[in-house]
């Protein structure tokens, strides 16, 4: 029998009966519970549940809708269902560094990572090429103080005409307006360096060598009018010492961005992660 992907995920007061009253709706339709997660935060008693299901052939996401509505409303859930047959598309945007995009191609090539990329969008012309060669897309928009509105619209245009889900920025090197990041939160994942102290501007891994760093890192968290400042998704870190170099702190650097921004696109891609407030609950795997 020919069976197809979703996933559920919900929010709501924690009482007793959420789980029985969701399973039993997918149970009593033939579907088959293929991952379940679930966490209950204390503070704020809220119950979160991801469900990736499989669901039998002539079963759709609107059977599904109809079906789960009434334990919807009897618990007052805040809900997403998506249909994982219909694969998502996303938006790079890249600056000269592409050390990040490239990954985000590779995963996607190798099936790694399930997505299609309706576009490369950069303030540079480097990366045009990479695109040629992928046959995507290639989108130069060099940004300035009198231009980033408009090429900040000529985005959105390309989000609504793309269908784009995401817009991943792949170190590209412009901080966006906070119109922008509001009229997309929860839309764009960006990648940056972490270090303790933290060291802005140019250069950053020259910076952390100067200072004799032991550990360096980066994070991928949601856009917000915050900078680098919205909820985390994905971090990660590694050991360094006195005996690298400043351009081997680079290289390390330059992977571990790629691997966390990889991560988190994955997760967001496949429903993993729910934002609440300045966090984020993520099902990892």
């Amino acid at each position: 029998m020919s069976m197809k992907s979703f996933v559920f995920t919900l929010s709501c007061e924690d009482r007793p009966g959420i789980v029985a009253a969701v399973t039993t709706e997918l149970a009593d339709m033939g579907a088959n519970i293929a991952e379940s997660d679930q966490f209950w935060d204390q503070v704020s008693n809220r119950f979160f549940m991801r469900i990736a299901f499989l669901a039998p052939e002539g079963v759709t996401r609107d059977t599904i809708s109809r079906a789960l509505a009434p334990a919807i409303a009897r618990f007052d859930m805040k809900t997403e269902l998506t249909d994982q047959s219909q694969r998502k598309k996303i938006i790079i945007m890249v600056s000269k560094f592409d050390h990040a995009m490239l990954h985000l191609l590779y995963q996607i090539r190798v099936g790694w990572m399930d997505a299609d990329v309706a576009a490369i969008v950069s303030n540079h012309e480097d990366s045009r090429r990479t695109a040629e060669i992928e046959g995507i897309p290639f989108h130069y928009w060099p940004v300035n103080k009198e231009n980033k509105a408009q090429q900040e619209e000529k985005l959105l245009a390309l989000v609504k005409e793309t269908g784009a889900d995401l817009v991943i920025l792949a170190r590209y090197m412009q901080v966006l307006s906070d119109s922008l990041s509001k009229r997309l939160f929860g839309k764009v994942i960006n990648i940056h360096h972490s270090f303790l102290p933290s060291f802005k501007g140019a250069r950053p891994y020259h910076q952390a060598h100067e200072r004799g760093v032991k550990m360096i890192g980066a994070t991928a968290h949601y856009v917000t009018a915050d900078l680098d400042e919205g909820p985390i998704i994905e971090q990660d870190a590694e050991r360094v010492n006195h005996s690298l170099s400043a351009n081997d702190f680079v290289a390390r650097g330059r992977d571990i961005e790629s691997r966390v921004l990889a991560r988190a696109v994955k997760f967001h891609l496949e429903n993993r992660v729910m934002i609440v407030g300045n966090k984020t609950i993520v099902f990892a795997r």
